[in-house]
């Protein structure tokens, strides 16, 4: 009787220390993930600044808006392309690499480094959309964001056959939309915008009991350096899946100017 009433102190004692061990990493998940978006918006805010002018010139956006010099080399010239792309590229071809060879500190660094890049590349959300209506879809992406969360870090269904599913439709959702650069189609568009915000939607839920899963799995190991880069790669996938809904909300909700 001892030695039964060791062993389940022990296994709960284990149980305990993973709890918190899991709240901890779902808390660094998400902060690093915060600490994205944040850079993501500023890094927009500032290029969405230094790219639009009142001063009139050949490249107008608006009725009394025009692009700076900047703005025409980020948005108009050839490098709009390499500004679009980099980031697929990065996350096809880059974050796998930095995630086998890099250090936990490297890894973290990569991925404030692609937020920016982002915030970057969304300079025009704040060209075409209203503040109101980009800050209004942000708040109810947080809500649709934190309840989707929630449920995937609560629920007993296991949802690794749904995230296999839903990764084959990011595949068919990204060829669509680089089919319809070219076809520049508004009911293609509006389809790939509806679709997208159910694919993302469910990948949030997905990816959340993946990260929990994955903790659990591997924090008896003891190796805090790989929980560390499983921290921040479980953050890019939601920050990731956040943006996303976010963008195709926007196409939505957004007012424009």
């Amino acid at each position: 009787m001892a030695e039964l009433n060791t062993i389940r102190t022990a296994s709960q004692t284990q149980a305990a220390q993973i709890d918190a061990g899991l709240r901890a990493h779902m808390n660094k998940v998400y902060g690093t993930m915060s600490v994205g978006m944040l850079i993501t918006a500023l890094a927009a805010w500032a290029i969405a600044g230094l790219s639009i002018t009142t001063i009139p010139n050949e490249f107008q956006i608006g009725a009394d808006k025009y692009l700076t010099s900047l703005g025409y080399t980020l948005f108009v010239s050839p490098l709009k392309w390499v500004i679009m792309f980099s980031p697929l590229a990065f996350i096809f071809f880059g974050w796998g690499a930095l995630m086998r060879r890099g250090s936990a500190a490297t890894v973290q660094l990569g991925f404030f480094v692609f937020a920016a890049v982002i915030g970057i590349s969304m300079g025009t959300i704040f060209m075409i959309y209203t503040p109101y209506s980009i800050a209004q879809t942000f708040v109810v992406t947080s809500i649709a964001f934190a309840g989707l969360s929630l449920w995937g870090y609560t629920t007993k269904k296991n949802l690794s056959g749904m995230g296999t599913f839903l990764m084959m439709g990011v595949i068919g959702l990204i060829v669509a939309m680089v089919i319809n650069i070219f076809l520049q189609s508004p009911a293609m568009m509006f389809a790939i915008s509806a679709i997208g915000i159910l694919i993302f939607a469910g990948l949030t839920a997905y990816y959340t009991q993946d990260i929990k899963n994955t903790y659990i799995t591997h924090a008896s190991h003891g190796d805090q350096e790989w929980l560390d880069k499983a921290a921040y790669d479980g953050a890019l996938s939601l920050y990731i899946a956040f943006l996303n809904m976010f963008q195709f909300l926007l196409m939505f909700m957004g007012q424009q100017e």
